[in-house]
C-alpha cells in the first residue's frame, strides 16, 4: 500500500463478492422483459454446449456445471489463456443433471458474464460501471487495482514469512472474480442488498436475491447454508445471514448481512489463507446485533386505509387454529398464528386490489375474501383454505360441512 494505512478506501480483490455483482446485472436484464430465469441459456447465446442450463439454474449454481475451467489454474493464470468461452467449459462442460444439486461453478459464472455482454452490446466491465458502480457511488470498486491497494501475500503455513501472488487479469472470468473494492464501497453495497435501489434494482427483486433458490447438499443442510440467486444464505446463531465470501491467491473477502438486524459486516484481508472470513464476518455481525440492537421503528399511524381492507383484520380461524390478520405499514396484509409456530406470511398489495404472498407455506398465493350477496364477509379462501371469523362457522361454506348439532360437551 505504498505506506498508507489500511482504511476504508483501501483496495482489496474481492474474489467471488464479484458473482453478486454479475447477478445484479442479469436480474436487471429480467426486470426489463429482455429474458426469463427459467430460459435455457441457449435461447439468447448459442452454441456454448451448456445451453441446456437455465438462466436461474447458473445464478443458483444448480446448472449442472464444472466447478472450475479446465488446467492451468486460473486464478494464477492470465485470463489470454482462455480467449473463448470453449477454453473456459473445455469438453465437458456438464458434470451433474442440469437443475437437481448446487455445485458451485465458476464458469458458469463466466456465461453468465457473457450473457450480460450478448444482450447489452458491451462489456461486462463496462455495463457494471454504467448499470451499477456509477448509480450506488461505488467510486472505489473495480476491475483493475487503484491506488491505494492492497498487494496480495501467500504466508508460509510453517514460519513467519511471505510470498507475493501474481495479480491476473482474469478475461473471460472476470464476472465471477475480477473485482477490486473496498470496506466502504461494500458496506454501501450491502445497503442495496438489504434495500434496494430503483436506479438499480428494486427492493422486491433483491429480496428476491436473498430467497434460497438451490437444493442443499447434505452437508450444507447440517451447517443450515444455501444459495440465492447470487447470494450465499446460512443460518448461523439463531440468524438468517445473507452475502458472498471470495478469494483469490493472495487475498480472502467477505460480506455478511443480518437483514432483520440492519447489520452488515465486510472482512477484507491481503493474504491467501489462514483467516476464515465467513466465521469472523458473522461474529462481528453477532456482536453489533447484540450490543447495538435494531432500535424498533416508531409507531406511526398508517397513512390511508381501505375501510373494505381494514374490515379483514383482525381473528380468523382455519378449523380450530388460531389466526390474525394484520394490515401492514407498506399497504399489504400479514396472517399468522396468534400463538405458537404455524403457517405466517407476508402478503403485497396488487393493483388490482388483490394481495399475493410473499415468503413460508402461501409463497405466491392469493388470499381471497369472500363476501355473501348483501355485501357483508363470509370468509378468506387461501390456495382454498376456508378461514372462518369463528372456528368451523356453520355459516360459512367450510368444506365437508358442519355438523348441525353444533360444539357439545361429553355428556
Amino acid at each position: 500500500m505504498d505506506g498508507h494505512a489500511p482504511d476504508e478506501n483501501v483496495q482489496y480483490r474481492i474474489g467471488s463478492i464479484t458473482k453478486t455483482f454479475t447477478a445484479v446485472l442479469v436480474l436487471r436484464l429480467r426486470d426489463e422483459g429482455l429474458l426469463d430465469l427459467g430460459d435455457p441459456l441457449e435461447k439468447h447465446l448459442p452454441g456454448t454446449g451448456a445451453g441446456e442450463a437455465t438462466i436461474a439454474g447458473l445464478l443458483a449454481h444448480t446448472g449442472g456445471l464444472a466447478a472450475e475451467s479446465p488446467a492451468p489454474w486460473w486464478e494464477r493464470t492470465p485470463g489470454s489463456l482462455r480467449p473463448e468461452l470453449a477454453d473456459v467449459l473445455g469438453e465437458q462442460p456438464l458434470l451433474h443433471p442440469v437443475g437437481r444439486r448446487h455445485h458451485y461453478s465458476n464458469p458458469g459464472y463466466t456465461l453468465l458474464g457473457a450473457l450480460v455482454e450478448k444482450l447489452r452490446g458491451a462489456p461486462w466491465e463496462e455495463v457494471l460501471r454504467r448499470e451499477v458502480l456509477e448509480p450506488l457511488s461505488l467510486d472505489r470498486t473495480s476491475a483493475r487495482p487503484r491506488a491505494p491497494h492492497a498487494g496480495g501475500w501467500a504466508v508460509h503455513p510453517w514460519a513467519d514469512v511471505m510470498l507475493p501472488e501474481p495479480s491476473e487479469d482474469l478475461g473471460l472470468m472476470a464476472p465471477a472474480g475480477q473485482l477490486w473494492s473496498t470496506s466502504g464501497d461494500l458496506a454501501k453495497f450491502a445497503v442495496f442488498l438489504m434495500q434496494g435501489d430503483d436506479r438499480v434494482l428494486s427492493a422486491e427483486t433483491v429480496r428476491e436475491m436473498r430467497v434460497p433458490a438451490a437444493p442443499a447438499e447434505a452437508a450444507d443442510v447440517v451447517d443450515g447454508a444455501t444459495y440465492g440467486l447470487g447470494l450465499q444464505i446460512q443460518h448461523r446463531d439463531g440468524r438468517l445471514l445473507v452475502g458472498h465470501s471470495g478469494s483469490l491467491p493472495g487475498f480472502l473477502a467477505n460480506l455478511t448481512i443480518s437483514v432483520a438486524d440492519d447489520v452488515a459486516a465486510v472482512v477484507l484481508t491481503n493474504c491467501t489463507s489462514g483467516l476464515l472470513t465467513s466465521a469472523v464476518a458473522a461474529d462481528l455481525v453477532r456482536i453489533v446485533a447484540e450490543a447495538e440492537p435494531r432500535i424498533p421503528e416508531p409507531w406511526r399511524p398508517l397513512p390511508e386505509v381501505d375501510p373494505s381492507v381494514l374490515e379483514l383484520a383482525g381473528q380468523w380461524y382455519w378449523g380450530t387454529h388460531a389466526f390474525a390478520l394484520r394490515l401492514t405499514a407498506d399497504g399489504g396484509v400479514s396472517l399468522g398464528p396468534l400463538s405458537g409456530n404455524g403457517r405466517r406470511s407476508r402478503f403485497r398489495a396488487n393493483s388490482d386490489g388483490t394481495w399475493t404472498g410473499l415468503e413460508g407455506y402461501y409463497a405466491g398465493e392469493v388470499p381471497r375474501a369472500v363476501r355473501r350477496p348483501d355485501g357483508t364477509v363470509s370468509h378468506l379462501d387461501l390456495g382454498s383454505f376456508v378461514f372462518t371469523r369463528q372456528p368451523y362457522d356453520e355459516g360459512a361454506p367450510v368444506p365437508g360441512g358442519v355438523d348441525p348439532e353444533g360444539w357439545r360437551g361429553i355428556g
